[in-house]
């Protein structure tokens, strides 16, 4: 993050991050770990990795039973208070990828602990934002990034 913020082209104060899939879960960590980031945008981020399909998570990770260790440090629920920035998330109804549980329980972190998270969902869509809507999905983070960081 420092290497970025001293190219001269890049406004350290106005830096934003956006990832889905396993990059949301990246996005999200990353927005719980530092005061770099102003804004980021996550689409569906596995907040368990446990839960997430075993395609994902035990390539990564070994099983649970055999890596708890980085199962639990890597759990993003229980860490909303940790947020730096402004945060959307994005998830449709019926992602079996990752389960809209992940989201619902990220968010009810968030508001236990008084903390604001932007919130969107794609009903009836899955793993994908598709279609028509896929317009509306790319439009939805432009607009999110030009209301934290344009000037």
């Amino acid at each position: 993050m420092e290497y970025l913020k001293s190219l001269p082209f890049v406004d350290g104060d106005r830096m934003g991050i956006h990832g889905w899939s396993y990059g949301g879960f990246m996005t999200t960590s990353f927005m719980l770990q530092t005061r770099c980031i102003q804004s980021g945008r996550c689409r569906r981020p596995g907040t368990r990795l446990e839960h997430v399909e075993v395609m994902y998570g035990e390539r990564y990770m070994d099983t649970p039973q055999s890596n708890l260790e980085g199962y639990s440090k890597n759990k993003l629920v229980g860490k909303a208070d940790k947020l730096k920035g402004k945060l959307l998330l994005i998830h449709g109804t019926q992602d079996a990828t990752v389960v809209w549980q992940h989201t619902v329980n990220f968010l009810r972190d968030a508001v236990s602990k008084g903390v604001q998270v932007d919130y969107f969902m794609y009903p009836g869509h899955e793993h994908n934002v598709r279609g028509k809507d896929r317009i509306h999905l790319m439009q939805k983070i432009s607009d999110y990034f030009d209301l934290y960081l344009k000037k």
